[in-house]
């Protein structure tokens, strides 16, 4: 079977991305105000915004990573899972009645409530930066592969233009169609929609992989019992890979507390919800949702690497270059080659769905922040139809930041490799700022605003000589590891709080 594309197959690529665009077109015929297009009217049902909160956390990078996981180790992984479900059940006892308290944009806004206006714009700040980064480098990374799986001549629209940029262009272009017409409501509702295309396409990768296996399910499992692929639990503690316990109970549980409870990204998700009760069963269902769907994509990683120890590569396997792994490459390879056509075309879908959800979930938080909590203060005086057009004019200009990110750090091996990681160098910052606005005011705007610095500058210092080539082996002979990115987010929440403590006992004496 060859890894080409037939007309059956486009037709299912096709009728999903019209299927997509008509229904950003459908929720967009309502959109009248800021609060119908980044609050969605508070109207959504729960159960759309807690599929919504597990796609827009999914991108193509985790449908394509997570089978590299396994195909190259082993299920480890889901013990980062373990902290995912706690810092979710944490979330919805505790931090939603804030969200839901009043009506609110963003996390940010607390911050200005209980701490002053600086903190809440230093906050914006961080999150605006750095999400443009780290959007910018994920769009980047999940194109390879979607360029590998469409083909130059579609990438580069006939010749006209460099394949990569293309397909970067295709993308963003793609999403910012639905969102700019559709706001909020949109994203979320093609989110959902989107949550099943890659699950399903997660489960029938699954279902289908042992029967070209000879011994079928039980002969899969035990040959990957027998290499070690099916190991899970590692309790040996270390800051350092390879996944264990700890690093899942406590990384991973407070990671997920920043970026499901202080980051816009998923926040603005929980903040469309009309009631307190809504909010948590939202994230209640967000958290029965993502272990299984991590599992799924692992266990599929795990029977790739059996079904390949008995089938050659029908295309040659790529190198890996900065930022994906020629791991990366194999799920993306077995569906152009070992797939029966339409069927091909559907797990491509799966892979287009999960990197358009990431890419239009960017789009609005980072459209969310810069208007209400940069532009609105300033421009109160203005009309809401006024804002309305400004909101989707800064959607436009976000759209046109992810592609010249993505396109301009192609080349930068040191940016890109850091794909997974560039969130965690401000997360412990905006997690210990609202820690700090909700439990610890006393602390003040100033000796706040002092550990968010503190902690940026720290968590920068940790990351980047460990990953510039040319630092990498002076700081692994100096250390003996680079500290693994689960750890960034805990390492930089104490920094902000420990740092704002110092400056808040020196004011005083």
């Amino acid at each position: 079977m060859n890894g080409h594309l037939n007309p059956g197959d486009w037709c299912v690529i096709l009728a999903y991305l019209g299927g997509v665009i008509a229904l950003g077109l459908w929720f967009g015929k309502d959109q009248r105000n800021t609060r119908d297009y980044f609050l969605g009217s508070r109207n959504i049902p729960w159960w759309g915004i807690g599929l919504s909160i597990v796609a827009a956390e999914t991108s193509a990078l985790t449908v394509i990573g997570v089978p590299a996981i396994a195909y190259g180790g082993n299920l480890m992984f889901l013990q980062m899972i373990i902290g995912y479900v706690i810092a979710r059940l944490i979330l919805a006892v505790v931090m939603v009645p804030h969200y839901l308290r009043g009506e609110i944009y963003s996390p940010y806004q607390l911050l200005e409530t209980h701490l002053g206006r600086g903190p809440r714009r230093l906050a914006g700040a961080f999150f605006l930066f750095l999400e443009t980064l780290a959007a910018g480098v994920r769009v980047f990374v999940a194109c390879i592969p979607i360029r590998l799986m469409l083909g130059d001549r579609v990438c580069s629209l006939g010749g006209m233009v460099d394949p990569i940029l293309g397909a970067i262009g295709l993308f963003v272009g793609l999403s910012l169609l639905y969102t700019y017409i559709g706001g909020v409501k949109a994203v979320i509702w093609t989110d959902a929609v989107q949550f099943g295309l890659f699950l399903g396409g997660g489960l029938f990768a699954l279902f289908y992989l042992p029967t070209l296996i000879d011994g079928g399910w039980a002969g899969a499992l035990a040959q990957a019992g027998a290499a070690g692929k099916l190991a899970w639990f590692n309790p040996h503690f270390t800051f350092s890979a390879p996944f264990n316990l700890w690093m899942g109970v406590l990384g991973g549980t407070v990671l997920v507390l920043s970026t499901h409870g202080a980051e816009q990204l998923i926040v603005q998700r929980v903040l469309a919800c009309g009631t307190v009760a809504d909010g948590r069963k939202a994230l209640g269902l967000s958290a029965a949702l993502i272990f299984p769907l991590f599992l799924v994509f692992l266990l599929v990683g795990a029977l790739l690497w059996v079904f390949y120890q008995t089938h050659p590569f029908q295309i040659p396997l790529p190198e890996s270059r900065p930022g994906i792994k020629s791991n990366d490459f194999i799920f993306p390879i077995f569906m152009l080659t070992e797939v029966p056509h339409v069927l091909k075309g559907f797990l491509l879908v799966a892979i287009l769905a999960a990197a358009m959800s990431s890419i239009s979930s960017a789009l609005t938080a980072l459209a969310s922040v810069s208007t209400m909590d940069f532009v609105k203060p300033l421009l109160r005086a203005h009309s809401e139809e006024f804002f309305l057009r400004f909101s989707r004019g800064s959607t436009v200009f976000w759209a046109l930041a992810l592609v010249g990110v993505a396109w301009l750090t192609r080349e930068v091996e040191f940016v890109l490799n850091a794909a997974f990681s560039l969130r965690g160098l401000t997360s412990g910052a905006l997690l210990g700022s609202l820690i700090a606005a909700l439990f610890a005011r006393r602390l003040g705007a100033r000796a706040v605003m002092a550990g968010m610095v503190a902690s940026l500058v720290v968590m920068n210092a940790l990351y980047w000589p460990a990953n510039i080539p040319a630092t990498r082996a002076w700081w692994l002979a100096t250390f003996g590891g680079e500290i693994f990115w689960p750890w960034f987010t805990l390492i930089g929440t104490l920094v902000t709080l420990g740092v704002a403590g110092a400056v808040k006992l020196l004011a005083r004496r």
